[in-house]
């Protein structure tokens, strides 16, 4: 009985389908103008069926009831579109055919251009579908929340907050590290192939590096690397410890062990109680090195803007009675005049092509998402003021959180600036998650010298409020 079961579940899917299996067609979806694949654009059939280019710019037909038939896919994408029809119905009909191909054409409506996913499974699986990219290896992670950055001992490395795995919801929550090369990219278009070295346990299954005491996710930012007194670099940052669901109730100094590749706690800060309810501030965000006019080296957190300077040392990091509170901007006022823009996540880097400061940050409460709207802006030094604003990318009800500068990537004259964020339903009104997408850190590239940039370009205008 057992082996006429399992004849019975082999064959069903050929019974199904007529007596034989199909390939997949294979539709390459690329930005009109430069040929380049787009990631993360959405078609879906008429009956529901919802498919999502991959970083290759592949989505893959293996639909049998749609072999042969003239179908009509709507596209979405987020900052990507196809022109309207009559009816108002943005899509494009093909007729899929086992092994065959087509090719659609988006126009890219924002300045910033995607170049495709970091983080999680199947960045090129639509490609895989069609025997092509067969040479990429899956990570053995499915989702990575927040990424931090740091150069430390001639490597690259990387950090994430929660992440998750394939074989439960509950995946990691003591951050995911890794480490690639300086200059990870060998080009900055698309496809985006960028192969990351993951601290791994003896299963070889990516695993946590900040265990820190006290229940609940441990979340590490500010994450440096500094030198001590005897020229050794340190690789530091500030952990908290959060429960019910986003309350920090422990923060803390953590020092990355290179021996055992963990952070190791080094000092309590703060321990939520009735008497200190409110955590201190701390070295938080993002670093930024600055030399000022007098040869004094400064590392700036903030996220975005600095909300602390200390002298670039171990030995002051880890004194706070040598932080200095920084008081941001609140505000930065729009290009077009409009109303002020508060910044809510984001980073600051000296750009030597613009020579100025740049920023590309998520504005708070924005539209048409409340949490996916990011700005570029410019400032003189590193606490501004910042302004004018140019917005870069937009998204329709989804959150595009914590987006993180790229300027080691690219050469110090290049006028191509890179940044990240993390793409997730988290915060947004209850949308339709994206398949494979949602819950990872997607890359962007904006080309400085782009006409549509050049209102940020003026001089900076005093901030609209202190």
């Amino acid at each position: 009985m057992n082996a006429r079961l399992l004849l019975f579940a082999v064959s069903l899917p050929l019974a199904a389908t007529g007596g034989h299996a199909y390939d997949a067609f294979r539709i390459e979806i690329v930005e009109k103008g430069s040929g380049w694949p787009v990631p993360l654009v959405e078609l879906r059939t008429v009956h529901d069926v919802l498919l999502v280019s991959d970083n290759a710019g592949v989505v893959a037909i293996d639909q049998p009831e749609l072999m042969g038939i003239e179908t009509w896919f709507q596209i979405r994408s987020p900052g990507y579109e196809v022109g309207a029809d009559g009816f108002g119905m943005r899509g494009v009909r093909l007729t899929p055919e086992p092994g065959g191909s087509g090719r659609i054409e988006v126009t890219r409506s924002i300045i910033a251009r995607r170049l495709g996913r970091l983080t999680g499974a199947g960045l090129f699986a639509e490609s895989q579908k069609t025997g092509r990219d067969l040479e990429w290896k899956e990570s053995g992670l499915v989702g990575c929340d927040s990424v931090q950055n740091a150069i430390h001992r001639g490597k690259h490395f990387w950090a994430w907050g929660d992440t998750s795995l394939a074989r439960y919801p509950l995946g990691i929550f003591d951050m995911t590290s890794a480490t690639t090369a300086l200059q990870p990219l060998a080009s900055f278009e698309p496809p985006l192939k960028l192969t990351f070295d993951y601290f791994r346990d003896d299963r070889e299954v990516p695993r946590g590096v900040a265990k820190m005491p006290g229940d609940g996710p441990t979340w590490v930012s500010a994450y440096t690397s500094l030198p001590d007194e005897n020229g050794e670099a340190r690789l530091v940052g500030t952990y908290i410890k959060v429960r019910n669901h986003l309350e920090a109730y422990i923060c803390g100094l953590c020092v990355w062990n290179d021996e055992s590749a963990r952070f190791e706690n080094f000092r309590v800060i703060w321990t939520k109680s009735d008497k200190q309810p409110k955590q201190p501030p701390v070295p938080d965000g993002h670093p930024s090195f600055f030399t000022d006019p007098a040869g004094r080296e400064w590392v700036y957190f903030g996220n975005p803007l600095p909300t602390m300077r200390i002298p670039a040392t171990f030995e002051a990091w880890k004194d706070p009675s040598r932080w200095e509170i920084l008081t941001p901007q609140k505000t930065i006022p729009m290009a077009n005049g409009g109303d002020a823009i508060k910044p809510h996540t984001g980073h600051i880097a000296w750009n030597a092509y613009r020579k100025r400061w740049v920023t590309v940050f998520m504005e708070a409460f924005g539209k048409p998402s409340a949490f996916g709207e990011l700005w570029f802006a410019e400032a003189p030094s590193p606490t501004g003021p910042w302004g004018p604003a140019v917005k870069v990318l937009t998204h329709q009800n989804y959150t595009f959180y914590n987006p993180r500068l790229h300027p080691e990537f690219t050469p110090p004259d290049s006028p191509i600036l890179l940044f990240e964020g993390t793409y997730t339903a988290e915060f947004a009104d209850k949308p339709e998650h994206t398949a494979r997408y949602n819950y990872n850190q997607i890359l962007y590239r904006l080309d400085l010298d782009d006409p549509a940039l050049a209102p940020a370009r003026a001089e900076a205008v005093k901030a609209s409020s202190p």
